[in-house]
């Protein structure tokens, strides 16, 4: 399927805060956010809404293409486009738990953190900025993981002991990153080469990251601007919030190609 300006029939916006999805001329859509205080604003397209984790629709051999570009060089809170298993069963956090039990993240993305943003899943790793990223997870039951993430909150007084938790979650957790040396401003080309036994991320034509070991299908699209952080750290444990926008940002896509097997 190919996004020339509409929506492919598969993806959904969400609206969330005052977040806006705005289609322009020369077929690229705009998800943006409005100047905000301290509450959650989220623009987002996926197509995951409504499904089960199990009818997910991607699987390899699968290939997204896209362009993209922002506001900012260096936008307030996070955004991204790739594919993930909707962990938090609905935007990329705070909203979350609307529609299924939380479960243990899996993803092949290109994400990018504001600081205070801190999610360095590899080590070494790319605690904040852009980033491409890899991250399978072993797979536990949902009640398991909400458990144990309402444990990880409990011990968040106890600083040094949920870092401890994070560095020992983070030891099952099979993860790669690069980091992107380009300007978010400007548009760029990205690429996901998604095979069984690898996926390949490329910038403007050129390989950036190799993953060996990538999450298991299958997975949803989606794309987003929001003004979230999270800290999710071997050292500083595990904190998440929001940021103040002084201004509107935006994230623009265009000529988006998701290309490969999908499920029922």
């Amino acid at each position: 399927m190919r996004w020339m300006g509409e929506y492919p029939s598969s993806l959904q916006p969400l609206r969330i805060g005052g977040g806006t999805i705005e289609r322009g001329e020369g077929g690229f859509v705009r998800l943006a956010l409005p100047t905000l205080g301290r509450r959650y604003a989220d623009a987002q397209v996926d197509d995951t809404a409504g499904l089960p984790r199990a009818r997910f629709r991607h699987r390899p051999p699968f290939r997204f293409h896209l362009r993209a570009r922002a506001s900012h060089a260096q936008p307030i809170g996070t955004l991204g486009f790739g594919l993930w298993n909707d962990p938090f069963a609905l935007s990329v956090g705070l909203a979350g738990a609307a529609r299924k039990l939380p479960a243990p993240p899996q993803a092949l993305w290109f994400f990018y953190g504001s600081p205070p943003n801190d999610m360095a899943y590899a080590a070494p790793g790319v605690p904040c900025g852009w980033k491409a990223a890899s991250l399978c997870s072993p797979h536990l039951p949902g009640a398991m993981v909400a458990a144990g993430g309402l444990g990880l909150m409990a011990l968040g007084v106890l600083r040094r002991w949920q870092a401890g938790a994070v560095r020992w979650a983070l030891s099952y957790v099979a993860a790669s990153e690069a980091r992107i040396d380009v300007d978010l401003a400007d548009w760029h080309t990205y690429d996901l080469v998604w095979a069984d036994s690898k996926a390949d991320f490329l910038l403007d034509g050129e390989l950036l990251l190799r993953v060996d070991r990538p999450p298991d299908p299958p997975l949803g699209f989606v794309a987003w601007i929001d003004n979230q952080y999270a800290v999710i750290s071997r050292d500083k444990g595990v904190k998440f919030g929001v940021l103040p926008v002084p201004e509107p940002q935006w994230l623009e896509l265009a000529d988006l190609h998701l290309e490969g097997s999908a499920s029922r």
